[in-house]
Formats: structure tokens, sequence, C-alpha cells
């Protein structure tokens, strides 16, 4: 599905981004894998040699404009071009309410969760006009459509993400670049791994998903393989959620 492109994905050092830059890998693509963490970061390039493809780890920190920047063009150095990427880099952040949240984790989450998507798609979408066109997957979160108590750094984040994704594939269509988002349930990772510290908290989490249990990372990455691809070829500016009936309840 994705032979002879080339592809980034940030957060790939674990959980959904090392699902999907594997994914991307198994289905052809030449693989930028970007992470704060080198050795995880490492560790999935090597799991994506070990199945016969071909990857690169560049260090990038997205919060920060210029780590974004030369990501693309770590990607173009190292493979020639960029024809999809993956905006899946993000941190939970502190829990509380909205009127105790502090300052500085607000700052951090939004920097992150929000801003990195921001600067990604700005760079990501330069270089892929010069190609004539691409795909971009942003990872969102359920709380990109409902809200979630003692979670607002997060919950508004990923409503950013959304409406960002909305507003940049409007504008980038024509282009040929196409820009849709997905919204994961409670999938597990290492982020969700940490709430679920017993087991009253891990029936709660499992019971907010009419199918029964909690989602894997792989059942993220075929959908964002899916839009990623040719075959979502008159898919953009859309919203997928992956989660569950979480959204349906």
């Amino acid at each position: 599905m994705l032979q002879g492109k080339v592809a980034l994905v940030t957060g790939a050092s674990s959980g959904i981004g090392r699902a999907i830059a594997l994914t991307f890998a198994r289905e052809g693509a030449q693989v930028v894998v970007s992470d704060v963490d080198p050795d995880g970061g490492r560790q999935t390039v090597a799991a994506i040699a070990q199945q016969g493809g071909q990857a690169s780890y560049c260090a990038a920190d997205v919060s920060r404009p210029e780590d974004c920047r030369l990501l693309v063009a770590h990607a173009v150095q190292t493979f020639g071009r960029l024809d999809v990427a993956c905006n899946n880099a993000g941190i939970g952040g502190d829990l509380a309410p909205t009127a105790d949240y502090p300052d500085e984790a607000w700052q951090r989450v939004i920097a992150v969760n929000l801003s990195g998507v921001f600067y990604g798609l700005k760079h990501q979408i330069a270089q892929m006009r010069l190609n004539g066109g691409g795909a971009i997957v942003n990872i969102a979160s359920i709380l990109g459509q409902v809200g979630f108590a003692n979670a607002p750094a997060y919950t508004a984040a990923k409503h950013g993400v959304v409406g960002l994704t909305k507003t940049a594939a409007m504008e980038y269509a024509a282009a040929g670049i196409r820009i849709n988002a997905v919204g994961p349930a409670f999938i597990h990772t290492p982020m969700i791994e940490r709430l679920e510290n017993d087991e009253a908290t891990n029936a709660q989490l499992v019971a907010m998903h009419p199918i029964g249990r909690l989602g894997t990372p792989q059942e993220v990455a075929e959908l964002a393989l899916w839009l990623a691809s040719p075959r979502a070829s008159f898919v953009t500016g859309s919203y997928y959620a992956v989660d569950g009936g979480y959204l349906a309840r």
C-alpha cells in the first residue's frame, strides 16, 4: 500500500507510534522514526530492519519548531522525499480540575500535543507541495470529540488537533495533500499502563468501551495505514474514531 513512499512518524519509540512505523514499513515505506527517546526510537528502527524494511532514527522534540523543520529535512536527505507523515507524538499531562490545573502543565501539554502538530504540518506540507501531493495523519483522541473530567489540557489540545486537521485539509486539498485525524480511545500503551495501577481502575477503563476491552496499538496503526494509502484517495478533512464504541455511548 505504501511501496516506494517515504514516511515519517513522530512519537515512534513505543506504543501507537511504533506500531504505525512498523506497519508503514511492512507496507513498503521507508520510514523516518522520530522521538525524544533515542533508545526506544532505535529499537523501532531495529524492529523495522528485522522485518526487512528501511528506517532511520531522527531525534526531535515536536514542541520546538526548528526540530520539526530538521525532521523533514532529515527525511529528504536520507530518503530523497516525503510522501506520508503521521503526527503522533503526545503526552498525557497532569490530572486535575480546570481551576486547579498547573499553568506549567497546561503549557507543556499544549506545546507538545497541539503546537507540535501545527509545527509538523507546517513543514510537512511545504515539502509535500514540492512532491505534488502527500498524506498526513494526525493522531488525536476520542477526547477530540468529548470532554473528560480532570484532563482540561489534553482535551483542549486534542479538540484543537481535530480543528487544525479540518482547516489544513481544506487549504491544501487542491495541492493533492490529504490530511485526516484518528481518534483512539484507551489503547494498551505505556501512557495508559500508568493508569492501570489496579484491577478496579482497569475495570473502569474497560467499561467505557462497549466492545468490552481496550484497544491495541496495531488496531490504530491499521486505520492510520488506510488513511495514508491511496485506498483513501477521496478522504480528507475527516476524523475517524477507533474506539471500541466509546463515542457511541
